[in-house]
């Protein structure tokens, strides 16, 4: 009998252990800490008037990345962003809760194309849409898209883009 209340007490330590370490593992916000993805290794480049530009890229396709999204992040590289990546094109809404940093939301089209962009301002708890279905939201540091000359138009190009088009690499 002690024997099995040793396995039992062995096999919920075990469980507890490995449910901890699952969880660390997991991208969470909701420990108000800043989520990190890995940068991408291949760039995103946006094709403008002004010419290409390119940017290092974290890729938030999960709900629960998407959901995080740059929450709590203070600071982030002139030519860095994130990409949000939706397995279809629908309406999407964005809010700025929790997000101290300004915001370019560049709205982008499953064809690549930017359909529009919306200014986000820190910890704000208004709705950031673009007003029709879009694939993929690449959020900059504010101010980004006015330096680089974006436009509505615009086509960005990355691999995880040219899938969703059915254009293969890009």
């Amino acid at each position: 009998m002690a024997h099995r209340n040793w396995l039992t007490a062995g096999a919920l330590c075990a469980a507890i252990v490995l449910a901890a370490y699952f969880s660390a593992l997991k991208p969470s916000s909701a420990d108000g800490q800043a989520m990190i993805l890995p940068v991408d290794s291949t760039p995103l480049v946006a094709v403008s008037g002004s010419g290409k530009h390119s940017f290092s890229i974290e890729i938030a396709d999960t709900s629960e990345e998407r959901e995080a999204g740059l929450m709590f992040r203070k600071d982030m590289a002139d030519d860095h962003g994130m990409l949000f990546v939706f397995e279809r094109p629908g309406e999407v809404n964005f809010w700025m809760k929790n997000t101290p940093m300004p915001l370019d939301l560049v709205f982008v089209g499953q064809d690549g194309r930017i359909k529009a962009i919306k200014r986000g301002e820190p910890e704000s708890e208004a709705i950031i849409s673009p007003g029709q279905p879009v694939s993929f939201v690449l959020e900059l540091k504010a101010g980004t898209a006015a330096r680089d000359g974006l436009k509505d138009g615009d086509l960005l190009r990355h691999p995880a883009i040219a899938r969703a088009s059915g254009a293969g690499s890009n």
